[in-house]
């Protein structure tokens, strides 16, 4: 089989995995409605099956969300292998000149291992206040939040604790995180193309924010498979890697997965496995005991039922041994894989579509919308949504998707993000569309409703961390 960026392909067979369980995990996903933008699965080093759901692609980046956070573990792992400290270091050392007026005893107390336990003494989430310092001094505000617990003897999810160790090694290296996970890991992984969001200061946001394609999030599963070792380089210190992958503190939850105990920014699973995952489905798995890994990523609210896929059609399927070559089964799996699409709307151009050209105004505008113009030429729609970010430029086909872009997903993103639209007619006057940004894990629907002089836009997402669906809002013409 062929090589790519050192991940050698092969046969599910040849490492003891049925073919047609591998079927049967897509039509599971399909089942349970899953939306999986793409799918590697690895053993024993090599990928055994790949899949993207059109308009998503290999060559395209992903957001990962708090699969970040095992990334900026690995860098805190490198960082105390040179030497730069210790996981026993105090948090307050780091910043003398941020810290409050008075440091209550349980803030002294902090060090880097709570900050990578989530265990630091918080009784909630501090990260809402942290990100919303009017100053944009991220550490400042994190180090004047009240510590009312001593820290390593409570879990609480804290994605500004993952922050703070993106900024203590800023503040002792001078680089950033990306930069210096760059030759350590991400070079000798052939990892290429990486961005990471930074925070009003311009330190990368550590608990989130790395965008990599899913090869790259399987290549770093398979680094930790193999304890920190990549051809033949022992890179990253086998110790480390067993201790930021065991549980290192409880956690409790209403979910199964997310209760097996939690390690240095790795959740521990079922089946003595352990995994990085972020919002929306985004995962990176790893069974030691079966050699193997599986890298997801997605735009779900059931993450729950992602891994259940995993455990009860893959797991089960497994063999010590090579299987026989099952040439008919592998020619049904690869021709499945490569017709994995998430389809476009439904519809077909109605030849009334030009009353609807122009530039319609939204005066108030609960969306952020100020504007949206209409074009319709041939069988596409070309809308351009102006949003207080930037310009929204969507490319529509009806029945099949168009190629655009939209703003950034955050301030501190350059350039803009690759959008993928389909267009529907669900009346005479009512117009869908649906926008896929292509390197997240969002889509979004607007509705269109005509009147003469006026639209009408709602607006909802697939996934989101709090609203999804904004009541209509009105705009009227200003021209054609």
């Amino acid at each position: 089989m062929s090589e790519t960026e050192g991940l050698k392909r092969t046969t599910p067979e040849s490492q003891g995995l049925p073919s047609a369980a591998v079927g049967e995990l897509l039509d599971y996903f399909a089942r349970k409605r899953l939306e999986i933008h793409s799918l590697m699965l690895l053993r024993h080093g090599q990928v055994l099956a790949e899949g993207w759901w059109k308009p998503y692609g290999p060559e395209r980046p992903h957001m990962l969300f708090s699969l970040s956070k095992s990334f900026t573990s690995t860098a805190i792992g490198f960082a105390v292998q040179e030497g730069l400290f210790t996981v026993d270091d105090e948090v307050c050392s780091f910043f003398p000149e941020e810290l409050p007026q008075k440091v209550g005893p349980n803030l002294a107390k902090m060090r880097i291992r709570h900050l990578l336990t989530m265990s630091t003494g918080h009784e909630e989430d501090p990260s809402g206040r942290v990100h919303a310092a009017p100053d944009g001094n991220w550490v400042k505000a994190f180090l004047a939040e009240e510590v009312p617990r001593e820290p390593g003897t409570h879990f609480v999810y804290n994605t500004a604790a993952t922050y703070m160790l993106s900024a203590i090694l800023h503040k002792v290296t001078g680089q950033r995180l990306l930069d210096y996970l760059t030759p350590r890991l991400f070079q000798p992984l052939g990892i290429t193309g990486a961005t990471w969001e930074r925070c009003p200061r311009g330190i990368d946001t550590g608990g989130y924010g790395l965008s990599l394609k899913t090869e790259d999030i399987a290549k770093f599963g398979q680094f930790y498979l193999q304890e920190g070792m990549w051809n033949g380089q022992q890179l990253l210190s086998p110790a480390w890697i067993r201790e930021a992958t065991s549980k290192q503190i409880d956690n409790d939850n209403v979910a199964i997965e997310w209760r097996q105990g939690y390690g240095y920014q790795f959740w521990r699973c079922r089946h003595n496995a352990y995994r990085g995952d972020g919002a929306f489905g985004q995962f990176c798995v790893v069974v030691p005991e079966k050699d193997l890994v599986v890298a997801i990523t997605a735009g779900t609210d059931d993450m729950q039922g992602v891994l259940d896929g995993i455990w009860e059609i893959i797991l089960p399927a497994l063999s010590p041994d090579p299987l026989p070559e099952a040439n008919e089964e592998q020619e049904r799996l690869l021709a499945k894989l490569e017709n994995l699409a998430l389809a476009p709307l439904p519809g077909e151009k109605r030849g009334t579509e030009e009353s609807f050209a122009g530039r319609y105004v939204f005066p108030h505008s609960e969306l952020g919308v100020k504007a949206i113009s209409f074009t319709f030429r041939d069988d596409s729609i070309y809308a351009a949504l102006e949003l207080p970010q930037g310009q929204a430029e969507i490319t529509c086909g009806y029945g099949r998707y168009g190629e655009g872009s939209f703003p950034p997903p955050s301030p501190s993103v350059q350039g803009s993000s690759p959008a993928f639209s389909c267009a529907a007619r669900q009346s005479a006057n009512t117009l869908e569309i649906m926008t896929r940004l292509v390197e997240t894990p969002f889509s979004y629907h607007l509705t269109c409703t005509f009147t003469p002089g006026e639209v009408e836009l709602s607006f909802r997402m697939n996934v989101g961390f709090g609203r999804r669906e904004f009541p209509p809002v009105r705009g009227k013409l200003s021209g054609r």
